[in-house]
């Protein structure tokens, strides 16, 4: 098990219905007396415990922790496959996937799931995504968007983006030297691929790739963070298609 500390994610979990608890409260400010509330609302256990004893086990909290299975798939997340997505589609002519190659630091891999959630992303896709050491970093950074964004994990990402197209998706790929997002037509079916900080994204993505699109700068040093550029890029897709 793991234990969720930051109350956001404490609190987006509880909502959202997936299994989780119980809820152990150490010491409970006004903030944490909201979330327990909550809890009992939502028919999640609660324990109570002494300070030591959970900052023992939870160093990071701020009076509470949540408990939660620390595996994410199946009944437990948001997740889907990637076949389960596309045979869901139906005749809906806009949908917006976000693919990640190699985005391992946890924290960014939250940031950007936060963002999938402002910009109403359908489906995010990745390879090797998360282990559980990580999935509390993630869910505390992305602000509990974790617990809502449909996610699909694939160990062949070129095959992904191959049945992408197959269902009509254009796939676009970040670049600084791409062309501007803005002079792109980005309505319909879009995929956008982010690849590494360091090293970008993967020859063999960047050649299933139907164009690259850049953010124009002014900055003296070399580009965005990716989850800076992730919302940018997603902003002005869901604003074209306003």
């Amino acid at each position: 098990m793991i234990y969720l500390t930051g109350f956001h994610a404490i609190e987006e979990r509880i909502r959202s219905g997936k299994s989780c608890g119980p809820l152990l409260v150490a010491k409970a400010g006004p903030r944490a007396k909201e979330i327990t509330a909550l809890a009992v609302k939502n028919k999640i256990r609660l324990e109570r415990t002494g300070v030591f004893e959970l900052d023992k086990i939870a160093p990071d909290n701020r009076g509470i922790a949540l408990q939660v299975p620390d595996h994410v798939s199946g009944e437990d997340s948001a997740d889907i496959s990637l076949d389960s997505f596309i045979a869901g589609l139906g005749d809906e002519k806009n949908s917006l996937v976000l693919i990640l190659d190699e985005i391992t630091d946890p924290h960014n891999y939250g940031a950007i799931l936060r963002c999938c959630d402002q910009f109403a992303v359908d489906l995010v896709i990745s390879r090797n995504r998360r282990n559980a050491k990580h999935a509390a970093i993630i869910s505390q950074t992305s602000a509990g968007a974790v617990s809502w964004v449909a996610q699909a994990e694939t160990a062949n990402l070129v095959r992904a983006m191959d049945d992408l197209k197959e269902c009509g998706f254009w796939i676009y790929g970040a670049d600084m030297d791409g062309e501007p997002v803005y002079k792109k037509n980005l309505s319909g079916r879009i995929a956008l691929v982010l690849g590494s900080e360091g090293s970008g994204i993967s020859r063999l993505l960047r050649e299933k790739c139907d164009g690259f699109i850049g953010i124009p700068s002014s900055g003296r040093i070399d580009s965005l963070n990716v989850s800076v550029a992730a919302g940018i890029l997603l902003y002005e897709v869901k604003r074209q298609n306003k």
